[in-house]
């Protein structure tokens, strides 16, 4: 079958892409690797979302989910390695191989490593790029976040909540997250902010991680949680030689990228402002070019 086209990624700009995609009448696939709702899925809470005072990440990309359920779009759980270029565009996944007339990237970003020893060792056995998902993990225990920006916050906050004590590990000598979350931290008395501080090594007994060294000073703690940003998925379309900057890639208007027929939108693409608001919008105008460049 040659669809239409195929989104690559179920995040926001993925779901706003695919919904649009199908009520306009095209022959559309999903293809997406992981958590339906991409990096949403593993915020602990969302406030700045029109419609929702308040509300989980994982509450929402829930909802975006059922929402993409409801139109009946084929979705396949499989990983892109590949992608080819041509009249007609392949799709190149680690079971089989699609085509489409055109192709949305909306793969996003994964959470930046800390690039320390032993970290992929203990990765899920002491480090964690998700709070909501591990949290629970560390009750009662102490627990240490690295970052400075709001995912950061919004961790400490989360596990405030549920660890005896949290340490906030802050490279610079400020917080650039927003300041009603750091007074919310402030507020915290098992919360504990340190700043011009960085984490050098994993202290580990019996396989098992018990602390962590920083440039100041030893710190006990059971679990870690990174937060230092993201990096673009970028390995998927190296082949293609989109035209790029610091590994986002360059969109026009309409969202298309510098090789025709191939479209990008949400955390994948250089842009200003990395928000959902952002990311549904530029899924719904890439959607809508290719219905233009399709049936007009």
């Amino acid at each position: 079958m040659i669809y239409d086209v195929i989104i690559i990624g179920l995040g926001a700009s993925g779901v706003a892409a695919s919904i649009y995609a199908k009520r306009s009448g095209l022959n559309v696939a999903v293809i997406n690797y992981g958590t339906p709702g991409g990096i949403i899925s593993t915020s602990s809470i969302v406030e700045n979302y029109p419609g929702f005072k308040s509300i989980t990440g994982m509450d929402l990309a829930i909802k975006y989910f059922e929402h993409f359920n409801s139109l009946d779009i084929p979705l396949f759980n499989e990983e892109v390695i590949d992608i080819k270029d041509g009249d007609i565009k392949k799709v190149i996944t680690s079971k089989k191989e699609y085509s489409a007339k055109k192709i949305i990237i909306c793969s996003g970003r994964k959470p930046r490593r800390l690039d320390i020893k032993d970290e992929e060792k203990y990765l899920g056995r002491g480090i964690s790029y998700c709070t909501v998902c591990d949290g629970n993990l560390y009750k009662n225990k102490n627990t240490l976040v690295v970052g400075g920006g709001n995912s950061a916050l919004e961790s400490a906050l989360y596990l405030s909540d549920i660890c005896n004590n949290v340490y906030l590990l802050v490279r610079k000598s400020n917080i650039i997250g927003s300041i009603s979350l750091v007074n919310q931290l402030k507020d915290k008395e098992n919360v504990r902010i340190i700043y011009d501080s960085w984490l050098e090594e994993l202290l580990v007994k019996d396989n098992n991680i018990y602390g962590v060294k920083t440039n100041k000073e030893e710190l006990l703690v059971n679990g870690i949680f990174v937060n230092i940003g993201y990096e673009p998925s970028v390995s998927i379309f190296k082949s293609l030689n989109i035209e790029m900057e610091k590994n986002y890639i360059i969109v026009d208007k309409n969202m298309e990228t510098s090789v025709k027929g191939i479209y990008a939108a949400g955390d994948i693409i250089k842009k200003d402002l990395y928000q959902l608001v952002t990311a549904v919008s530029e899924g719904a105008i890439a959607a809508n070019s290719v219905y233009k460049s399709i049936k007009l």
